[in-house]
């Protein structure tokens, strides 16, 4: 008996620690437990996996070792954030979504996997044809740009996909008002799952090898297959409510429509555009940054993508303990802002200093804006949107956040070649953190109005374009 009391108050003490010291641990429910939700929570490993495989480890291999120009790479990695516009469609198909098996999630999530498992096993395949390496230098130039373009194609679709109907499961399983701390959860697992594969990554390509990396890029190929299956495991319950002919409550223009009937949409939507191309720019440039500047090894570059993990994951953490006592999304979003001005000019600095210590504060730093600004923007998302309409709001939000990924990405490989062209790498480089310094300052501008007390009695109502 005194045993029995022993392990039920050393239980209390946990569960009464859990929601201290581990971000989001208050999402538990009595219906979903901590325990489920974690494991549901793994098909944002396998996102988080193939984030850093993209913009991590085979951009910086593609630039240095390949010899493949930075503006194709940019242009093959911001390949993937073409479907992006349409995760909101992908939620809203999910949302309604009939079949006989009574799933609704389930088969997108699926398909998903399914496409980004497709992508990755002939990745490494085209990559090496692309770059000319070993008896494909005989083969038209033609096929390594189809296959490579083919494959990052396909890892987006399935990652956007797996992603958008996986955040909209979770936010079926959570209670109304555990919503946004579930979803806050999925994204923190994304960046744990950002840092553990940058950790296992860059132990694998230490030695790198053409041959290493075809093994490394389809144990990545398997890995998604078992997270998300492990995942998906009886988490969606069947409905006979969804069987073929059930009638859908709302056309996709008329849900789009009520979405955006809420206060200063299309500012709020240019908001998260501008910041997020302003943290996003440098993605595919600071690992060849860190080997062509400061002479960094390709083990050393991709664990500083662990470092950048790392700060978002402080990020997302602080921001969620601010906004649960009732802290304003927008401000937080600002405070984001704030931080990445001198994250991207200790970047500049590390340069003509020859400082990797200060690099690795920038690239922290950097982390930490970008964790407080997308946690404030997701957080104001899910507050503008009706309750029916949360799954929509977050597609919506992730489709112009990823899409200005994608642009931001392109851009910044644009410009690195352009100003390198008539100057040197170094300036050409710099030249790309001061352009998103610019874009965190119009993000300012642009988040200040919304900020104000006031905003929500004097703001009338915007349609979206």
């Amino acid at each position: 008996m005194t045993k029995g009391k022993s392990r039920s108050s050393v239980a209390q003490v946990l569960a009464s620690l859990g929601p201290r010291f581990l971000p989001f641990a208050d999402a538990a429910s009595d219906d979903l437990p901590l325990s489920r939700l974690l494991r549901l929570s793994l098909f944002q490993i396998s996102v988080g996996m193939a984030m850093v495989m993209l913009v991590g480890t085979l951009n910086r291999v593609m630039i240095v070792e390949l010899q493949v120009p930075a503006t194709l790479v940019s242009l093959m990695v911001a390949l993937p954030l073409l479907v992006a516009p349409l995760r909101a469609l992908i939620g809203y198909r999910s949302d309604n979504h009939r079949s006989q098996l009574g799933w609704r999630r389930v088969p997108y999530i699926w398909m998903g996997s399914l496409l980004q498992f497709g992508g990755f096993s002939i990745m490494p395949f085209a990559l090496l044809v692309l770059a000319g390496a070993g008896q494909s230098s005989q083969a038209p130039s033609w096929v390594g740009l189809l296959g490579a373009a083919g494959a990052f194609v396909l890892v987006g679709m399935g990652m956007h996909t797996v992603q958008t109907a996986g955040l909209a499961l979770a936010t079926d399983l959570a209670p109304p008002e555990r919503q946004p701390q579930v979803v806050g959860l999925m994204y923190v697992m994304q960046l744990v799952g950002m840092i553990g594969s940058a950790l296992m990554l860059g132990h694998l390509l230490r030695d790198y090898s053409p041959g290493q990396l075809i093994r490394v890029v389809q144990a990545v190929a398997v890995m998604t297959l078992v997270l998300n299956v492990i995942a998906l495991w009886k988490q969606e319950p069947r409905s006979r409510l969804r069987k073929p002919g059930t009638p859908v409550e709302h056309s996709f223009s008329q849900a789009w429509q009520l979405f955006c009937q809420g206060p200063y949409t299309v500012r709020r939507l240019l908001a998260v555009g501008m910041g997020t191309m302003a943290f996003t720019m440098e993605d595919v440039l600071l690992e060849p940054y860190g080997g062509e500047i400061l002479g960094l090894s390709v083990s050393t570059t991709t664990l500083l993508t662990a470092t950048l993990a790392f700060g978002g994951l402080i990020g997302f953490a602080w921001a969620s303990r601010v906004l649960s006592r009732g802290a304003d999304a927008y401000r937080m979003a600002s405070w984001g802002a704030w931080v990445g001005v001198p994250a991207f000019a200790a970047v500049i600095g590390s340069a003509p200093l020859d400082s990797p210590v200060l690099f690795a504060l920038g690239i922290f730093l950097i982390g930490l804006g970008g964790g407080l600004f997308a946690h404030g923007t997701l957080t104001a998302a899910m507050q503008m949107a009706p309750p029916e309409h949360v799954g929509l709001a977050m597609g919506a939000w992730g489709a112009v956040q990823a899409t200005a990924a994608g642009v931001g990405m392109a851009t910044g490989g644009l410009v690195r070649d352009g100003v390198a062209w008539v100057s040197s790498s170094v300036v050409a480089y710099s030249a790309v953190y001061f352009v998103e310094i610019v874009l965190l300052v119009l993000t300012l501008w642009a988040v200040a109005p919304l900020i104000r007390p006031w905003r929500s009695l004097a703001s009338p109502p915007v349609s979206c374009p």
